[in-house]
């Protein structure tokens, strides 16, 4: 009997690390080096509501990722841009999540917003935006 107690309690103390153990907390804070903030590449402000400070490697250009840090500078989302005229074209968008998935992080939802364009990507597209913070988290913090 003691050694399912043990069992049970090392158990639950393993799957209580699990979440932080596959959170790299480098790269919730810091952006890859290969990423520039967006508002340096185009006009947009620094802070964008809903989405928060974005960062992009310039080479992924329009698509993304688009990673979006909040105001304490904590990354909480991952975007790619989808215009419409590539979704009437039928392309085929190939290992998006592949550097999301590199950086081992835990998606907790997904949006997909329509926009009908703005600096940086002119045309109608959509916005696929992968959080790592829940619903009411990003309510509160990305205002």
């Amino acid at each position: 009997m003691k050694c399912k107690w043990l069992l049970a309690i090392a158990a639950t103390i393993f799957l209580s690390a699990l979440p932080s153990l596959g959170q790299n907390t480098e790269s919730n804070t810091n952006p890859p080096a290969n990423f520039k903030k967006v508002s340096t590449l185009v006009r947009l402000p620094d802070w964008l509501p809903g989405l928060g400070t974005l960062y992009v490697d310039p080479a992924s250009l329009p698509v993304g990722p688009y990673l979006g840090y909040n105001h304490t500078g904590q990354l909480v989302n991952a975007t790619y841009m989808i215009s419409l005229e590539g979704l009437n074209a039928h392309t085929n968008y190939d290992d998006l999540g592949g550097a999301i998935a590199a950086m081992g992080l835990k998606i907790d939802h997904t949006s997909v917003d329509y926009n009908p364009g703005h600096p940086g990507l002119q045309e109608p597209h959509y916005h696929i935006t992968q959080w790592f913070i829940t619903p009411a988290q990003e309510k509160a913090e990305m205002k």
